[in-house]
């Protein structure tokens, strides 16, 4: 019987990518975060993860919602 390693290989990527952050996009770090959250071995690897995630999403500018004009419709 083969068992696979895809778990143990995606774990040790995401902490490849962790320890050299300012080397990876936004869009790879969350993927290594979420990664951590979900197949981390320790409580502590899963919290940091999601704090480092909440960070990164921190950075991005948020999209505003259209600007609306008094009846309701977006502004032109």
């Amino acid at each position: 019987m083969h068992t696979s390693t895809w778990p143990a290989d995606r774990v040790a990527e995401a902490r490849a990518v962790i320890a050299d952050v300012a080397h990876h996009s936004d869009h790879l770090i969350r993927l290594a975060c979420n990664v951590l959250d979900a197949h981390g071995e320790t409580a502590s690897e899963r919290e940091d993860a999601r704090i480092l995630l909440v960070v990164i999403d921190a950075r991005q500018p948020t999209r505003s919602a259209p600007q609306r004009d008094q009846d309701g419709e977006v502004a032109r």
